[in-house]
């Protein structure tokens, strides 16, 4: 899969740029349970833009649009993705609405999270957004289920780009502003690739699990790189292995499908590539999905082999997986880079270690 030139002279496009609601984030400083922690800790957190910090970590020029309220928790937002190199010059204040909270609640079978997002300012994105330049200069655009299950101005807002394919619209007026590049370059049917990662999550989806599952197989199915965990596939559609899956979500050209710690497999232009994952010690399994999308996305960008791409995937979200944090400190290109070159063999070791 060939990506978008990046020669515009007049703006410098982002490789990637990520479209969703961002949230302060409210969690205990240890692993007790919510209601016996005495003081909180604020963080920030949405699965979209946990990818832009992702990407940002691991030296690609990433731009998040949204929109936020007018209020320090939007400005705590806006400070920390700029601090961690993500381009937030296209999001909209909306002072009339709040940004969205939620807090986790740690225990013994797993983290539950507490939304508060109804009616924030973010859930009032929708298709218009599709005429700004920044979404169609991007080599990659990344969406999540979690946006189309915000409001139905966000749903419009995604099936616009992936159904409708907006964004290719005017992908000649954007080729002619770039030098002349060979055909073929450009993603999907001539505009940006679009990445979809399904990320079900249930709480949001108040008409139910079985117009979730509609709605987000049209959606996934319209994309050129989709993400979808083993398990959600089987809770949403019932199909409960990765080849049962892909089956399921073709047309879409790539596909892959995460088995938590057993790995993850892709599948490409009728190849199927498995990479199992790395043994990794949890401390909170929150933001290791969005983690495993930033490596994958970057080892596209840098036109690596589909292997190199699941173990970069891995790499990643074992840093999420270890921190409490939903945005990880990404690992150094020194050990990213030993371990892409690993055969099959030292990676098997690895991962057995």
């Amino acid at each position: 899969m060939l990506l978008p030139p990046t020669t515009d002279r007049r703006v410098k496009a982002a490789d990637v740029v990520c479209v969703g609601e961002t949230m302060a984030v409210l969690s205990p400083p240890d692993s007790r349970p919510f209601d016996e922690q005495p003081t909180l800790a604020m963080a920030i957190g949405g699965a979209e833009s946990n990818v832009a910090c992702g990407l940002a970590g691991l030296g690609h020029r990433v731009a998040w649009l949204s929109r936020l309220g007018d209020d320090p928790f939007a400005r705590r937002i806006l400070a920390e993705l700029t601090a961690r190199g993500v381009d937030v010059t296209g999001v909209e204040t909306d002072p009339a609405r709040p940004i969205g909270v939620y807090f986790k609640d740690p225990a013994p079978e797993g983290t539950r999270t507490h939304y508060y997002r109804s009616g924030s300012a973010a859930t009032l994105m929708g298709p218009e957004l599709t005429r700004l330049p920044v979404l169609r200069r991007a080599r990659i655009v990344h969406l999540s289920g979690v946006a189309a299950a915000l409001s139905e101005s966000c749903a419009g807002l995604l099936e616009a780009i992936l159904v409708d394919r907006a964004l290719n619209s005017e992908a000649g007026e954007v080729a002619k502003s770039n030098e002349p590049s060979e055909p073929g370059q450009w993603g999907g049917q001539g505009g940006p690739i679009i990445s979809f990662d399904v990320n079900h999550r249930p709480a949001l989806w108040r008409s139910g699990t079985a117009e979730a599952a509609k709605n987000l197989l049209t959606l996934a199915r319209a994309a050129d790189i989709v993400f979808v965990g083993r398990d959600e596939a089987e809770a949403l559609w019932g199909t409960a292995r990765p080849d049962d899956v892909a089956e399921l979500l073709s047309p879409a050209p790539l596909i892959v499908v995460k088995d938590a710690e057993h790995g993850a497999t892709s599948y490409a232009d009728g190849t199927r590539t498995f990479v199992p994952a790395l043994p990794t010690q949890v401390v909170e399994p929150v933001g290791a999905g969005d983690a495993f999308a930033a490596g994958y996305l970057s080892a596209v960008l840098e036109n690596r082999d589909e292997r190199s791409r699941l173990r970069l995937g891995h790499l990643a979200a074992s840093a999420a997986l270890r921190t409490r944090d939903d945005v990880p400190e990404m690992p150094p290109r020194t050990e990213t880079d030993h371990r892409l070159a690993l055969d099959d063999a030292g990676w098997s070791m690895a991962a057995t270690e």
